[in-house]
């Protein structure tokens, strides 16, 4: 399980370079930035379309993509390196190539009368038909469809009509070629054309396609025709309210037969019209800049009203004579659109959802990069503004609490390469090019306010501000050269190297110390006091050139570079030496990034996609992150929030992402108010190998400080600041509840009331909207905001953020108690495990009347007997002797819980086994219990050692064991509503039943009718209920008394709904593509999606492989 969680994405805009970079088919949609496809999905629950997932195997620029109109899991995309691929938008993976298109294709389209055939085109053709399936695959031409004399735009097949099919050229005229007649090329130009050699682009074409000849056309500049591709006439031309108009992309709206829409490629201005009628019925200006392409969704209501009313199709009928009659303006000057959604992709990058019926945007993703993102950077005195550098030419600046941007840079740089902020408050960003030199951009003013020109026209891959001193700025290009100046142009130095210079960074520690890194392959450090020009050190040892070069905050003299040799070396500057070489990426190393609290935790980025997190201190690679799909460039994080990190990619993403986890029994012991020697110390304490880690940066230094000073309140402050630096979120509502004081009357009550009432409820919306979307914390925030504690402490816990929820729920108190102590539990349950045992059992002290948690802690606490004995004594038990006899004792009183429990503390565990299973079983035998009768001896024989349960001489008992576990498991999960584990407990209990020799009273029958039961009683999809089903889930449902509110629901982890590009893993319960986080069973290849995992071992603590190891997803 990764220990690095992805909790944020930063989407690209939509390309304004070619025509077909917009499509859709169903309840999906997708648009292109240039080298990554985003495929949006209508979430049912809330009626709204959610980013679902990223493809991104293209190299380069994206040219076209087409939804297949037989399959909606499959579209084609092509791009400028002559590739054509096939994706299955369901599994997320490409499934055919061709990798020799003869050309770049301008368009793609299935081909309407071959299921696995598609379409394409390059320039002046020919046609190409590419079939990647079935008995004959391979690519052939079409019989007319070549030898044009203009480049081709686009072109589209008739939807219907099988094999017509139309092109539109640059010069104007269209070409149409139909099965059995003979083809028609270059025809139905403009008039104004006619006669002369100028050129006005098609910009838009789309059949109507309740017609079999008409179809809608626009050139860029002569505007909309409605022409008869048969008659070879035009029908209808459009005209605009200005001269100035021009159209880029038009759609047909259908819902509404007879209505299309346009969008003006100078401003964006929505217009709507009718084929009857020659100018538009209205207008709507729905951004500043033009629009680049259009699509039409249906509404999902408005589907099921057209398809019981769909005209009959015939060659007699068009969307001329099926047209509604428009409204005049003079007598409806509040037009009103028909429904439907429309896909906006503007020339700025800007995407959004258009619900035309309520003339509002569904959303709106405004000014994203459409290129490349080359770098990132946190604001430094604002960690919720992040600044990404891109190569369409622009800065954007991020608030990363809302995920959209709210700030770009002024016009085009070309390329931009590297970033970087001005030290403090000061609001400016210095920006370095690939051909403008370098700049200063004043945010506030919106502005550039300085140009450096000293590279002349050659790239500058890195600029960094001196944070030491706000007056120097340090470039460096591909001439070469490394050029220090001051901000107002000054030039204080330039550092001759043998090749270009890609990376700088300024000494954290010293401010006249700079290191570069070069083509050459050597890392270079300068002093910037002396007037020499020669580095002091220069280190050699890479094998290929060295990009990136990052000094360590909190370790004075070292340093590490990445190169193309696709390793990272750590260099000590006071010994001369590398001393320590990070090998793993397969491919050149980009992003660097050193942890500004943990010594020894360096992050970096690869040109292999991944993302890579080491342990520098013995060069061990603790985790590697796979979800970015191309290059990975920069890397970043705030100092304020050393553990929430930003990443780019030439995917044209920014992720969000907590490395939180890495360092975690941190968290716990500030929760468990342990020494502050155990929470930070200095660096060479942390940088002994082995040793757990400490916090040694100026945020853990301050809060220390601060909490010094402190009288009362210390530990729920200690607790909020913390939480403030390891998560970033929620720490504004960390507080008690308050409680409302004064004197009201009858009426100012009752207001309240149903103030409060509403107040709650929308909060409660609000929460479950966040939780479904990934965000438990906010879910949380949204809770607490109205102090419903209980649901607040809920979705942290179904959101796995046990760590925060623990915080919490501490700093709440007493109204949260029972919420901590479950939280406890589970976070005692994560750690138990080798080094952590102790904080596993400090965390259960925590807990009131935590005794018999002790024990369990303790009978699964592996070693010698005189290791368990120390253990028993750390934990205020007996010895395993004094259990032994405890556990007669017990026998003999008739206390069999305690029996059990004693049993399984001493040198014999397994004779708690042959107790507890028999009462079990005889319970089960029996008709009126219930799971809470079971459940709790069930839950103490699970945690008997490993290494006892899995002896041979056991394997019956085991098997029993694990059957009962499974099944009350089961219960579990219909009580506490996780429907998707359901069906896998019964799958789990009936196999084992199956193949197991074993004596319970349980028979597959009975579970496979309580399974359909509870199917046909609790599933929407399922038919209704028969009466014996409802009788036999009524009897089901006896058995399991309702769960506390705080174990209810199920668990959604966060970052669940993230598109990543980790290898495509199927779940063995369903055996569907896992989306979100993948949990990896014992065996290293069955995989199962995290929140299963979490609620599987919330009520069935074994592995559903049936090996008896329990399962720890924690």
């Amino acid at each position: 399980m990764s220990r690095v969680k992805q909790v944020g994405l930063l989407a690209a805009g939509c390309q304004p370079w070619n025509k077909d970079v917009c499509a859709a088919s169903g309840e999906r949609f997708a648009y292109c930035a240039t080298l990554a496809i985003y495929i949006y999905q209508l979430d049912q629950q809330y009626n709204e379309y959610k980013l679902r997932s990223i493809m991104s195997e293209h190299k380069k620029t994206i040219t076209a993509i087409s939804w297949c109109p037989d399959n909606p899991d499959l579209f084609a995309s092509s791009s400028a390196d002559n590739l054509l691929i096939i994706w299955n938008v369901a599994e997320q993976k490409a499934v055919a190539r061709l990798d020799n298109t003869k050309g770049v294709p301008a368009s793609v389209s299935w081909c309407w009368n071959l299921a696995d055939g598609v379409a394409f085109v390059s320039q002046r053709g020919p046609l190409y038909i590419w079939v990647y399936g079935g008995p004959d695959p391979g690519v052939t031409v079409h019989k007319e469809a070549h030898s044009f004399l203009s480049d081709i735009c686009l072109f589209r097949w008739h939807p219907t009509k099988k094999g017509k099919l139309v092109f539109g050229h640059t010069d104007g005229s269209l070409s149409v070629f139909q099965p059995g007649s003979k083809g028609q090329k270059h025809v139905l130009r403009p008039e104004s054309l006619e006669g002369t050699d100028e050129e006005d682009p098609i910009s838009a074409l789309e059949w109507d396609i309740l017609s079999t000849d008409y179809l809608l056309v626009s050139n860029l500049h002569n505007g909309i025709r409605l022409v008869d591709s048969e008659a070879l006439v035009c029908i209808t031309s459009f005209c605009f309210p200005s001269a100035a108009a021009s159209v880029q992309c038009l759609a047909w709206v259908p819902s509404a037969p007879g209505m299309f829409i346009t969008g003006d490629s100078q401003v964006g201005v929505l217009r709507v019209w009718n084929v009857s009628r020659s100018t538009p019925l209205d207008s709507f200006k729905l951004k500043k800049t033009g629009f680049h392409a259009l699509h039409v969704l249906n509404s999902p209501l408005a589907k099921k009203a057209q398809s019981s009313c769909s005209p009959s199709k015939s060659q007699h009928t068009s969307s001329t004579s099926e047209a509604v009659p428009p409204p005049t303006l003079s007598q409806n000057r509040s037009f009103s659109l028909p429904p439907g959604h429309a896909v906006c992709c503007f020339m700025d990058g800007g995407v959004g959802l258009y619900d035309m019926g309520a003339k509002k945007w569904d959303f709106l993703r405004d000014l994203g990069h459409v290129e490349t993102i080359f770098d990132c950077k946190f604001k430094p005195d604002d960690p919720n503004l992040l600044a990404t550098a891109s190569f369409d030419g622009t800065i954007k600046i991020w608030d990363t609490n809302t995920l959209t941007a709210v700030y770009t840079s002024p016009g085009n740089e070309g390329v931009v390469y590297s970033l970087s902020w001005a030290p403090g408050d000061l609001n400016c960003i210095a920006g370095a090019t690939s051909r403008n030199g370098a700049f200063i951009w004043d945010v506030r003013k919106g502005k550039i306010i300085t140009r450096f020109n000293e590279h002349g026209k050659n790239g500058i891959f890195c600029i960094s501000w001196s944070h030491k001193d706000s007056k120097r700025i340090a470039t460096c290009s591909g001439d070469g050269f490394c050029i220090i100046r001051t901000i107002d142009g000054k030039i204080l130095h330039k550092y001759k190297h043998p090749a270009a210079v890609f990376g700088c960074d300024w000494s954290q520690n010293n401010k006249d110390m700079i290191a570069t890194g070069c083509e050459d392959k050597n890392v270079r450090v300068y002093y910037l006091a002396t007037s020499s020009d020669q580095p002091l050190k220069v280190f050699t040892g890479h094998l290929a050139k060295v990009f990136h070069v990052r000094w360590s905050p909190l370790r004075e003299g070292i340093l590490c570079s990445g190169s193309d040799d696709g390793t990272v070396r750590i260099w000590d500057y006071t010994q001369d030496a590398c001393i320590n070489v990070l090998s793993g990426h397969t491919a050149p190393v980009r992003g660097l990034l050193w942890n500004t609290e943990v010594p020894y935790l360096l992050i970096s980025g690869s040109w292999d996609y991944t993302i890579r997190v080491w342990d520098t201190r013995d060069g061990t690679c603790l985790d590697t992150v796979y979800d970015h799909g191309a290059d990975v460039y920069g890397l970043t994080c705030h100092q304020s929030r050393p553990f929430t990190m930003a990443s780019c990619s030439r995917d044209s993403t920014v992720r969000l992402w907590s490395l939180a986890p890495l360092v975690a029994p941190l968290l716990l012991n500030i929760l468990t108010e342990q020494p502050w020697d155990r929470i930070n110390g200095s660096t060479d304490t942390a940088m002994v190998p082995g040793a757990p880690p400490l916090l040694c940066g100026k945020v853990s230094r301050d809060i220390k400080q601060e909490l010094d000073k402190l009288s009362c309140d210390t530990r729920a402050k200690k607790l909020r600041w913390f939480s403030e630096c390891f998560s970033g979120a929620c720490e504004g509502n960390i507080r008690a509840p308050l409680s409302s004081t004064g004197s009201h009357t009858a009426n100012d009550v009752d207001s309240r009331q149903q103030y409060q009432s509403l107040l709650l409820q929308v909060c409660k919306e609000l929460a479950e909207w966040y939780f479904q979307d990934g965000c438990s914390v906010l879910a949380a925030c949204c809770h607490l905001a109205v102090d419903n504690i209980k649901l607040a402490m809920s979705s942290h816990i179904r959101g796995n953020e046990l760590e925060l929820a623990a915080c919490v729920g501490i700093v709440l108190g007493e109204a949260a108690n029972q919420s901590t102590a479950y939280c406890l539990e589970l976070l005692a349950r994560k750690y138990m495990m080798t080094p952590t045992w102790e904080l596993s059992a400090d965390l259960v002290h925590m807990i009131p009347d935590s005794d018999m948690l002790l024990a369990k802690l303790c009978a699964y606490y592996p070693g010698s007997p005189a290791e368990i004995n120390l253990f028993h004594k750390r934990c205020a038990l007996p010895s395993l002797e004094e259990c032994k006899s405890l556990a007669e004792a017990a026998m003999c009183e008739g206390d069999l819980l305690l029996a059990v429990k004693f049993h399984l503390l001493s040198s014999e565990p397994e004779k708690a086994l042959w107790i507890g299973l028999d009462h079990v079983k005889e319970q089960l035998a029996g008709s009126d219990w219930t799971v809470d009768n079971v459940q709790p001896i069930l839950d103490l024989m699970s945690y008997i050692r490993t290494d006892c349960l899995t002896m041979a001489n056991l394997t019956e008992v085991r098997s029993e064991l694990l059957i009962l576990c499974g099944y009350i498991g089961g219960l579990q999960a219909i009580r506490r509503q996780y429907s998707s584990i359901v069906p896998a407990l019964y799958e789990y209990t009936s196999q084992l039943l199956k193949r197991r020799e074993v004596c319970v009273p349980l028979k597959i029958e009975q579970l496979s009718v309580e399974l359909d039961a509870w199917r046909a009683c609790t599933q929407i999809n399922s038919n209704s209920p028969s009466e014996c089903q409802r009788e036999e889930f009524i009897c089901v449902q006896r058995r399991i008394p309702p769960a506390d509110s705080v174990l209810c629901g199920a668990d959604y982890v966060t970052g669940s709904n993230l598109p990543s590009h980790s290898d495509v893993q199927l779940s063995c319960f369903t055996g569907h593509r896992i989306q979100g986080p993948v949990f990896l069973l014992e065996d290293g290849k069955s995989a199962i999606s995290l929140n299963d995992a979490l609620m599987w071992a919330k009520v069935n603590p074994f592995s559903p492989l049936g090996t008896g190891l329990r399962i720890n997803p924690f």
